[in-house]
């Protein structure tokens, strides 16, 4: 995985995102230079369906998130938010639905502006890395819009309610270091730090147990009714018996449950009953 690289490619094409796969990570990039990366009705639109497929990819055990260029990305393109209906809208929730549901863990690399429907995404992933220079904010009240209910829970989730009102009654650009004491990210790196320290975490993730992961997940994003599957889960692996045997034999492990043998993936809807 080559974040420059990637980014700089982007800066080519119009309005797009863009992927590749290598080493079991899976690198999507948006890619709007123009607009500093701002995400187009289609582009919204066309976000569940790449992840659909990478999450089908058996060759897929981590996927980062990340903008071309300097950006990570400025929010919706404000044309799109002209539409009377709010379908743009729509599609935004549906994309942050998808990404947070996606069935291994998700890493945001951001660098500079994080704003609106970008912090949205960032925040839809596991995990934000970033770059000393970024700067993150939810801006929906400079704009009259009303920010949906999930996505308005999932900021609380992830920062408390206090942050998360800041966030969204005042529209205020945070920087790298304010949002790190509040836990919008997890890690902020020198500016020529940020590419070496995600692609390495990434290889690291992509080591580990993807059943681990997966439980992991599921149950960190809320769930509580599965710890007998996932146990049954665990037994039929044979994952814990070669974790195990590796760390008694001084060897790297050689995990083989993938998340496509599990016919109720973790990022499925929570049913009753």
């Amino acid at each position: 995985m080559d974040l420059r690289r990637q980014a700089q490619r982007g800066t080519a094409a119009g309005p797009r995102l863009e992927h590749e796969v290598a080493d079991g990570v899976a690198t999507v990039v948006i890619s709007n230079p123009a607009k500093r990366n701002a995400m187009t009705a289609d582009m919204w639109a066309a976000l569940p369906g790449l992840l659909d497929a990478l999450s089908a990819d058996p060759a897929v055990r981590v996927l980062v998130l990340t903008g071309a260029g300097g950006t990570f990305c400025a929010g919706a393109d404000i044309t799109s938010l002209q539409d009377p209906a709010g379908r743009a809208q729509e599609a935004a929730v549906r994309a942050e639905e998808a990404l947070a549901a996606f069935p291994r863990p998700t890493l945001a690399a951001v660098r500079g502006y994080c704003v609106g429907g970008g912090c949205q995404l960032a925040v839809a992933c596991d995990l934000r890395f970033a770059d000393q220079e970024a700067s993150f904010g939810v801006t929906p009240a400079k704009l009259g819009i009303v920010y949906p209910a999930s996505s308005t829970q999932r900021l609380v989730t992830l920062v408390g309610p206090a942050t998360a009102k800041f966030l969204l009654f005042s529209g205020e650009l945070v920087a790298a270091e304010r949002a790190l004491r509040t836990g919008l990210v997890d890690e902020v790196l020198p500016a020529d730090g940020l590419e070496e320290r995600v692609r390495d975490f990434a290889r690291v993730l992509a080591s580990r147990s993807q059943l681990t992961q997966a439980a992991a997940k599921e149950f960190a994003d809320g769930r509580t009714d599965r710890d007998a599957y996932w146990e049954a889960r665990a037994r039929g692996s044979g994952d814990t018996a070669e974790g195990v045997a590796a760390f008694i034999e001084r060897r790297a492990p050689r995990f083989t449950f993938t998340t496509g043998q599990d016919e109720d993936a973790p990022g499925s809807p929570v049913t009753s009953g």
